[in-house]
C-alpha cells in the first residue's frame, strides 16, 4: 500500500476543510434542538437524536459517558414535543408528538435508573456545570418527579455563573465553550462577543445560547450587538449546513487538527508533502501565551506543545519558552487555573522541549532540568499494570502511546523500564483478532498500540513485533471500515477524524516496514 499517497491526500483535506473534521455530538445537537429550533436542519437534528438512541433509552458510550448525552437528548426531545403545532407552536417540528414523547420518556427512565444509584461521572470539560444545568431543565418538564443530582454535585457553581453573566462581568475565556449553562442570560455579559468567524467558544451550543439571549434583549443592546448576532447566526447556519443538521461539540479546531496530524505522520517517518503555507500558518498561530485549538478557545499547553513538536519535526523549530507559562512547579497545566491534571499534556510538553533541543542542541542545557522533571513525572504517574490514563481521552491506549513516545525519545536512559512495562501491558491486552480497545477493538486504539510497540530506533523485540504484526493485519483488514467511534473528551465524546486517520496511517507505515524486514 502507498501510505505516503494516502497521507498526502489527508493533508490536502486539512487545507480544503480548514475548520476541521469532527464527528457530530449528541450533546451539542440536543442543545440546538432546544435553543435554535429556527435554525437550518432542525428536523434532521431531531431525526439524528431518535436514530442514535439505544434500545435501553440511553445515548452515548458506557461507563458513565452516557450521562451527559442522555440528559441533553432527553431534554431536547421534551422541548421538541412542546414546540409542536398542536401544543401551540407555529414551528413545524416532526415527527409525531407521541413518537417524541415516547423517546423522551425512555431516556428519562434510563436516567432515573442511573441516578438512583451512585454514578461515576467521567472527568469531562464543564461536566460539573452541564449535569446540574440539564437536570434542572428536565425537572422543569416533569416537576413532580425530579431527577436527583449525582453525588458530589450541586447547583451552586451554575448559579454563580448565571449571576456573573447577568451582572455583565467579564468571563474567563475557557467558560465561553460552555456558555449555554448560563441559560436565558447567556448574552448578558456584554464583554462576550463572537470571534471574527462568528463563534462563541468554538461551540454551536454556546453560540446559539448567546445569540438567543441577544435577540431577546435586542432593544437594550448597542447596535453592534445586532451585527454580531447576524454573524453568529451565519456561523451556525454554516456549521448546520455542513453537517446536514447535527453539529459537532467544537469547531473550528484548525490548529489542533493540523498539529496532531503532522506530528503523528512526521514522527512515524511517513513521507508526506506538507504545504509550506500550512507550516507557516502553524508557526504564525504561536502567540505570547501559546496557541488555542481554534478560534474562540483559550491558548492551551496541549495544542501548543503538539504544534511545537510538529514544527520542529518539519524543520521550523520554535522556542518552547512560551510553555513555561503553564508550569505550576509540580506539572504543566492545560491552561492556567485548570481543575485537574493531564498526563498526556505533560508528555506532549516533553515532546516539544525534546524536539526543539534536538533541532537546536545549543539550547539543550537551558531545558534539560525541565525535561528531566517531566520524565520523572511521567514515570511516577504510570499505573501498576504499566498503562497510563488521561482526562482528555477515554482510552488508556492514547495516554500510554503519548507517554511511551515522549519517554522513549526524550526521557533519558533511565526511562527504559517504564517503557518496557507499558509495552508488556500492550502484549497482555491485545484481543484475539489482533486489535486493541477499551470497550471493543478499534482502528484508533490499535494504531496507538502498534506505534508503541514499533518505536523508531528501539532494539528489535520479536514479541513486540509479532503483536504489532497482528495489529497491523487488523488495521489492513479493517482500514476501509466504518467511521472511528468517538473517544476524545469534550463536553461529549467526539472523534477528530483526520487526527485518528493520521494515527492509523502512521501505524500502517511502521507496520509495513517491520513486515518487510521479516520477509
Amino acid at each position: 500500500m502507498n501510505y505516503a499517497r494516502e497521507a498526502d491526500e489527508l493533508v490536502a483535506t486539512l487545507m480544503a476543510r480548514p475548520w476541521g473534521q469532527v464527528s457530530a455530538s449528541i450533546y451539542e445537537t440536543g442543545r440546538l434542538v432546544t435553543l435554535a429550533p429556527w435554525l437550518t436542519g432542525h428536523r434532521e437534528r431531531i431525526d439524528y437524536l431518535l436514530a442514535t438512541q439505544r434500545a435501553d433509552g440511553s445515548w452515548g458510550a458506557p461507563d458513565g459517558y452516557g450521562l451527559v448525552p442522555t440528559l441533553s437528548a432527553t431534554e431536547a426531545l421534551f422541548s421538541a414535543q412542546a414546540e409542536r403545532p398542536e401544543n401551540g407552536s407555529r414551528r413545524e417540528t416532526p415527527p409525531s408528538g407521541e413518537h417524541l414523547g415516547q423517546a423522551a420518556r425512555k431516556g428519562l427512565d434510563a436516567l432515573r435508573g442511573w441516578l438512583s444509584h451512585p454514578v461515576e461521572v467521567p472527568d469531562m470539560p464543564a461536566v460539573e456545570l452541564i449535569v446540574p444545568f440539564l437536570i434542572t431543565l428536565i425537572n422543569a418538564h416533569h416537576p413532580g418527579e425530579p431527577l436527583p443530582l449525582p453525588s458530589g454535585m450541586d447547583y451552586s457553581r451554575v448559579e454563580r455563573i448565571r449571576q456573573a453573566v447577568a451582572s455583565g462581568a467579564e468571563l474567563p475565556q475557557k467558560l465561553l465553550h460552555a456558555l449555554e449553562v448560563a441559560g436565558p442570560d447567556a448574552g448578558g455579559a456584554r464583554a462576550v462577543r463572537p470571534t471574527a468567524i462568528g463563534t462563541i467558544g468554538a461551540s454551536p451550543a454556546a453560540t446559539a445560547a448567546w445569540l438567543g439571549s441577544v435577540l431577546r434583549h435586542a432593544p437594550d443592546r448597542p447596535g453592534g450587538a445586532l451585527l454580531d448576532a447576524t454573524q453568529a447566526r451565519s456561523h451556525l447556519e454554516a456549521v448546520a449546513t455542513r453537517y446536514g443538521g447535527p453539529v459537532p461539540v467544537g469547531l473550528p479546531i484548525t490548529v489542533f487538527e493540523r498539529g496532531w496530524v503532522l506530528s503523528y505522520l512526521a514522527r512515524a517517518g511517513v513521507p508526506v508533502e506538507v504545504p509550506p503555507e500550512m507550516v507557516a500558518d502553524l508557526r504564525a498561530a504561536m502567540g505570547p501565551s501559546g496557541t488555542p485549538a481554534g478560534p474562540g478557545l483559550p491558548a492551551d499547553a496541549d495544542t501548543t506543545s503538539v504544534a511545537l513538536h510538529a514544527l520542529a519535526r518539519l524543520g521550523m523549530p520554535y522556542d518552547p519558552e512560551i510553555l513555561m507559562a503553564f508550569d505550576t512547579g509540580a506539572h504543566f497545566c492545560t491552561w492556567p487555573g485548570e481543575d485537574g491534571f493531564s498526563i498526556s499534556v505533560n508528555a506532549h510538553v516533553l515532546d516539544a522541549f525534546g524536539a526543539y533541543t534536538t533541532a537546536r542542541p545549543e539550547r539543550a542545557g537551558s531545558y534539560r532540568p525541565v525535561m528531566a522533571r517531566l520524565g520523572a513525572l511521567l514515570a511516577e504517574r504510570q499505573q501498576p499494570d504499566g498503562s497510563w490514563d488521561d482526562r482528555w481521552h477515554a482510552s488508556p491506549y492514547y495516554a500510554t502511546l503519548s507517554c511511551v513516545l515522549a519517554l522513549s525519545e526524550y526521557g533519558g536512559q533511565d526511562r527504559a523500564r517504564p517503557v518496557a512495562r507499558a509495552r508488556d501491558w500492550l502484549l497482555a491486552t491485545q484481543r484475539s483478532d489482533g486489535s486493541w480497545g477499551r470497550w471493543e477493538g478499534t482502528l484508533e486504539e490499535t494504531a496507538y498500540a502498534v506505534q508503541a510497540l514499533l518505536l523508531p530506533g528501539s532494539a528489535r523485540n520479536i514479541g513486540y513485533e509479532q503483536a504489532a504484526s497482528r495489529g497491523h493485519a487488523y488495521l489492513v483488514h479493517a482500514n476501509n471500515g466504518p467511521d472511528y467511534p468517538p473517544l476524545w473528551h469534550d463536553k461529549d465524546l467526539y472523534s477528530p477524524f483526520a487526527v485518528v486517520r493520521a494515527a492509523v496511517l502512521a501505524a500502517l507505515h511502521l507496520g509495513s516496514k517491520v513486515n518487510l524486514i521479516g520477509q
